[in-house]
């Protein structure tokens, strides 16, 4: 039996590393369209609500992508000043602001629709066993949830 506290026995190395490649090898594809990868998944959202024609709320990305206001504030800063994102406070109530894209945003979609075809460009693994995977990652975050963060794990 494998020692449990070696490091190749952790399946959050394994995700970690990936994690770590995958982001690395999105990182030249994104420099052509001038963002980070958090931006990026910014954007992906932005780009399907805006198709499905609902407004974004900041807390709404934030629950989608996971992340909380202190990181995703800066992000969408940035995102602003490079004129592909509009920030909007509520009249109603000032604590909720919408995003929504800039023609320049919008526009940018068509540039990254192609990010995707060339991250895979040269992986020797399927496309049906990425998905696979994929469904994978997400049965085991769904349990993970599930479970609470910060809960003890059950034995």
């Amino acid at each position: 039996m494998d020692d449990l506290l070696a490091l190749d026995s952790q399946i959050c190395f394994s995700l970690y590393a990936a994690n770590r490649a995958v982001t690395s090898r999105y990182r030249p594809l994104l420099a052509e369209l001038g963002l980070t990868y958090p931006q990026y998944l910014v954007m992906l959202v932005l780009w399907e609500r805006a198709r499905a024609n609902q407004p974004t709320r900041v807390s709404d990305l934030g629950t989608r992508l996971r992340l909380d206001s202190g990181t995703l504030t800066p992000l969408l800063k940035r995102l602003a000043l490079r004129g592909l994102i509009h920030r909007e406070r509520s009249r109603d109530d000032e604590r909720v602001v919408t995003i929504s894209l800039t023609g320049q945003g919008a526009g940018l979609r068509e540039r990254a629709a192609l990010v995707p075809q060339k991250l895979l460009c040269g992986l020797d693994v399927s496309p049906e066993r990425l998905l696979a995977l994929k469904h994978e990652l997400n049965a085991v975050l769904k349990a993970i949830e599930v479970q609470g963060v910060g809960e003890e794990p059950s034995v």
